[in-house]
């Protein structure tokens, strides 16, 4: 009896441990989007003195949110820019993978590292030159010119991303393709596209996510109010001295619903490409 209480013991200590950990970073990560969600339907003389579940639930910031920020129109604008901004990432980035993961071409290695090196490089060193850029070719206070700049500067990412799912993939694969007479093309999107769905599942959520969420570019390069996207018309909520904050939580409450849309849809993806790795062989 002692035995098996000793052999278990070390067992269930750990098991506890592991759940207690987990439980704790669970709570840490999820307190941010419990307060949002309660601040935006509480009163807002309540905020800060309030206990921290209202005890009234008012949901009158939701509407104000909307009328104060013109939140369907700016929201359209930010679905339309992230859909074709992600559009373009994934083709170039499933395009380019596949050719630095399979294919043989002149200065390949060299052009890739070129290509990882703009990863170094943070974003806001990048503004005034993309500003000026963006100016001499007539893209400024465009969604075009922002659609193209967000395809440009996460393209490297998501092509060394998808360049890792495609060298996972066995080259027997391609050899038996081109055996049975099939061209690159034919290869690339019939063999290789369906078996790199984790992959671009993958970088579908983490560069939804980016733009979805992207302020700095959105707020230098588009100054017209209904050409705006999300983020910078929701930071005008935030006042110099005094922030409505129930209308303010009810703004992002509203603006992180795509976002839990697209992981909802993609999670088994995302986790599929996170443990591809793991797996291989």
């Amino acid at each position: 009896m002692n035995m098996a209480v000793s052999g278990r013991s070390p067992f269930d200590i750990k098991r506890i441990g592991s759940f207690i950990i987990l439980a704790i970073l669970a709570i840490i990560a999820v307190y941010p989007f419990i307060w949002m969600v309660l601040t935006s339907l509480r009163a807002r003389n309540t905020i800060f003195s309030g206990p921290f579940i209202p005890e009234e639930f008012i949901i009158d910031a939701y509407p104000q949110a909307w009328q104060d920020t013109e939140f369907g129109l700016h929201f359209l604008n930010s679905l339309i820019i992230a859909l074709i901004s992600l559009a373009g990432i994934v083709i170039m980035s499933t395009v380019a993978g596949y050719a630095f993961a399979k294919l043989k071409f002149p200065f390949k290695n060299l052009l890739y590292i070129l290509l990882l090196s703009t990863m170094a490089m943070p974003a806001t060193s990048l503004v005034i030159p993309l500003y000026l850029q963006m100016q001499r070719l007539g893209l400024l206070d465009s969604q075009l010119g922002l659609t193209l700049l967000y395809i440009g500067s996460m393209s490297p990412f998501s092509i060394f991303l998808m360049r890792s799912f495609f060298e996972a993939l066995p080259n027997e694969l391609i050899e038996a393709a081109r055996i049975d007479g099939a061209g690159e093309w034919g290869i690339f999107y019939r063999v290789m596209l369906p078996l790199a769905r984790p992959g671009i599942g993958t970088v579908i959520i983490l560069q939804f996510l980016n733009i979805w969420n992207e302020f700095i570019y959105a707020n230098v390069l588009i100054q017209s109010s209904g050409k705006q996207t999300l983020q910078p018309v929701i930071f005008n909520l935030v006042g110099q001295f005094n922030t409505d904050w129930p209308s303010l939580t009810a703004a992002l409450t509203m603006a992180i619903i795509p976002i839990v849309i697209v992981y909802v849809n993609m999670q088994k993806q995302f986790v599929n490409g996170l443990t591809q790795g793991a797996l291989k062989g």
